[in-house]
């Protein structure tokens, strides 16, 4: 299978990779064919069950089929998204145990697909406070990486709404995990439209996302910013609470979304919906999204 860098660099050089979260429902590979029939270029998908620790061992003749997809249909999985029960910054020894071999498991599936990227939320520090969460985080990846005996992969922190004592909801953060990981070349970040805004970083207008996209730059650098999470927010800027709504029917606007689709600056970072609707409401809001894209630039684009 040929690279993350390799795929973007070649395939997608005046627009985007577009795309969604797809069910691995009968089968990691299904992922791959459901992707393509709502019109994708790249997949998001959960290696197992997100809502359990464990899951079942991958087969290679699963790692074959899902191979084999890839190459039929052209659709490359980007990211896997962890467990939601994962937390790495619980200051019980238990639920940080479950968490970090859990994690370390993530860190090998991907190994074992060939997925360039794991997305993660950073961590809830459940009251031991912001600092001390960020440290534990930090050695927590350092080590799951080390144990994973993990090469390729790149573990995204996917910033958050900062709902309760959710940790990764400013960038400074973000920063500050990632630089106490010392995992260099190995961290980067997922950015969700929808949990940036709540957290108050405004991206209506193409001036407002500048403004972010510049203070992002300031304090991480615009080439730690990898993946993209599309989705509109139900509520109002700063408000943080993740509610997420489709793309321009919610606080954000078509505008906000036309102008991360149509920045030079992104056009190789893939863009992945998490909107509420399921496959129908994926297939037209891709369609949408490319819209954007032809009406601004003239692509040509498909909007299959």
């Amino acid at each position: 299978m040929k690279s993350a860098k390799y795929i973007l660099a070649n395939k997608f050089k005046h627009y985007p990779p577009l795309g969604a979260h797809t069910s691995i429902a009968g089968g990691i590979y299904n992922a791959i064919y459901s992707g393509a029939r709502i019109g994708c270029d790249v997949v998001q998908i959960f290696s197992k069950n997100q809502l359990q620790w464990q899951g079942k061992k991958i087969s290679q003749d699963e790692v074959d089929k899902f191979r084999e997809a890839i190459a039929k249909t052209g659709v490359y999985p980007m990211t896997v998204h962890d467990s939601y029960l994962i937390n790495l910054a619980s200051p019980d020894p238990e639920i940080f145990q479950k968490s970090y071999r859990a994690f370390t498991e993530e860190l090998h599936r991907c190994k074992f697909l060939g997925i360039p990227y794991l997305v993660m939320h950073p961590g809830s520090h459940m009251g031991r406070g912001e600092a001390a969460g960020i440290t534990a985080i930090a050695e927590a990846l350092r080590n799951c990486y080390t144990d994973a005996e993990s090469q390729n992969t790149v573990i995204l922190l996917e910033t958050t709404a900062g709902q309760g004592t959710n940790l990764g909801y400013t960038f400074e953060q973000l920063r500050d995990i990632i630089d106490q990981s010392q995992l260099e070349e190995r961290i980067a970040v997922c950015m969700d439209t929808c949990h940036i805004f709540a957290a108050g970083y405004d991206l209506r207008t193409t001036e407002s996302w500048n403004e972010t996209k510049a203070r992002f730059n300031r304090i991480l650098g615009l080439e730690m910013l990898k993946v993209f999470h599309l989705n509109d927010s139900l509520q109002e800027l700063g408000s943080r609470v993740d509610r997420h709504a489709r793309i321009g029917k919610g606080k954000i606007g078509l505008e906000g979304f036309s102008a991360l689709v149509n920045d030079p600056d992104l056009r190789q970072i893939p863009m992945i919906l998490e909107i509420p609707g399921g496959n129908k409401a994926y297939q037209q809001d891709i369609r949408k999204l490319r819209r954007l894209i032809k009406k601004s630039t003239g692509s040509s684009h498909s909007t299959n």
